[in-house]
């Protein structure tokens, strides 16, 4: 099975101001190999993920999930309706 996992890595980076470089060295992994999760290139292993998600103070299934992530504008505008 050929499952993709989507992420949202690169929200919680801009977020918090900080640089692919920087979340690698927090988890101690090359600065591509956040490229490649970003880009849904890659799959992080359990360990890698949980690593992550440490780093943002956030449940793993805030940052990784097998459906599509509802986009930020999307977000905005369901808000808006309230």
């Amino acid at each position: 099975m050929n499952t993709e996992i989507h992420n949202r890595i690169a929200v919680f980076r801009a977020e918090r101001g900080m640089t692919r470089k920087e979340l690698a060295e927090a988890v101690e992994v090359n600065p591509q190999t956040i490229g490649y999760l970003e880009r849904g290139d890659y799959k992080p292993s359990l360990e890698l993920g949980m690593k992550i998600a440490a780093i943002f103070d956030v449940p793993v299934e805030m940052l990784f999930s097998f459906e599509p992530f509802e986009s930020v504008a999307a977000a905005l505008r369901r808000s808006g309706e309230n």
